[in-house]
């Protein structure tokens, strides 16, 4: 490319310079231009493969392994498919790739904005470090998504499912995910010593390891220990499964004792994540402040605790006479 410069410089100044003033010339352009040249091919180089940089430094601001894994393969994906390095790619080449990972599948508005929202932490966390001037995702927006209302169970499913279960595990298991809310990937961590059934509380670990506590009420503790007196294997696991070696309960393990439950009770999308929907609409229908809900669940943000709740109408009904009517 240097050459080429040069060479086009000569042939414009070959009418008034001899052919040493074209030597000198073309001398002190290598000199001065060779060595820029040089420094763009290796900011480039450098500038090339950013992504296992910004996984390391997610995973130094605390995010689950999970999680990364998530956004390694999100980011690499439209990396290969763009073809660019991070630094050369545009607000165009991103709308084109999200238009086209749209089109060519069942992806539905909720996945694509979380695509979206993924490459832009990627290319504002490359403008934050001074990698690009400005990220390429600015002027791509929130994508539009619509508004499902999503079940929650009643009280009189929770008590057909509790009169449902074989074992006292599995009730045990269903009074601690209604009373608490936790996560089902919380409720699989929990070991023996992480409950105080003195003060009815036990510690969880959330996203990002993030500790909490969490409470359960009278009924929760009873079945909790009568579940636990009747083991008699030496798993610290809150929850085993049901058969030798007694290893650990997994998350599909929950998922899959809950479906049959449901399935002998034709309940409909009987699933461990109700749960917590189920607990946060009933706080909130109670008059719980909503700080309070978030904390209860682990929560970053206010909003995704109001997201969980689907208000009760006959409680809106109420207020709109007390406060309006």
């Amino acid at each position: 490319m240097i050459s080429q410069v040069i060479t086009k410089i000569q042939d414009e100044l070959s009418s008034i310079l001899d052919e040493n003033q074209k030597k000198c010339l073309s001398e002190v352009l290598q000199k001065y231009l060779t060595p820029l040249e040089e420094g763009e091919k290796k900011d480039t180089t450098e500038k090339n493969d950013m992504l296992p940089v910004f996984i390391a430094a997610k995973r130094v601001e605390g995010c689950s392994e999970k999680s990364l894994r998530y956004y390694e393969s999100t980011i690499r994906n439209m990396l290969e498919s763009i073809g660019k390095p991070e630094c050369q790619i545009t607000t165009e080449d991103l709308r084109s790739y999200l238009d086209t990972y749209q089109r060519r599948g069942t992806v539905s508005k909720v996945t694509l904005d979380n695509v979206r929202r993924i490459l832009s932490s990627f290319f504002a966390w490359l403008e934050d470090e001074d990698y690009i001037v400005k990220s390429p995702v600015r002027r791509i927006h929130k994508v539009k998504t619509g508004k499902t209302v999503k079940e929650t169970y009643t009280d009189e499913s929770l008590e057909l499912m509790r009169d449902h279960c074989e074992n006292t595990r599995d009730l045990a298991m269903i009074d601690l995910l209604a009373s608490t809310g936790i996560r089902v990937g919380e409720l699989v961590k929990l070991n023996r010593n992480d409950v105080d059934f003195d003060n009815r509380e036990c510690i969880v670990f959330g996203k990002g390891n993030k500790e909490r506590k969490v409470y359960f009420d009278a009924r929760t503790k009873i079945h909790l220990q009568r579940y636990l007196a009747e083991r008699t294997d030496q798993n610290d696991a809150l929850f085993v499964s049901l058969l030798k070696p007694f290893d650990r309960l997994q998350i599909s393990g929950v998922e899959i004792r809950l479906r049959k439950i449901g399935r002998e009770l034709n309940f409909q999308k009987v699933h461990p994540h109700k749960f917590r929907r189920t607990l946060t609409t009933m706080a909130i229908d109670k008059g719980m402040p909503i700080e309070q809900v978030q904390q209860l669940l682990g929560h970053q943000s206010i909003d995704t605790t109001l997201q969980y709740a689907m208000v009760n109408q006959n409680n809106v009904k109420e207020s709109h006479r007390k406060f309006i009517g």
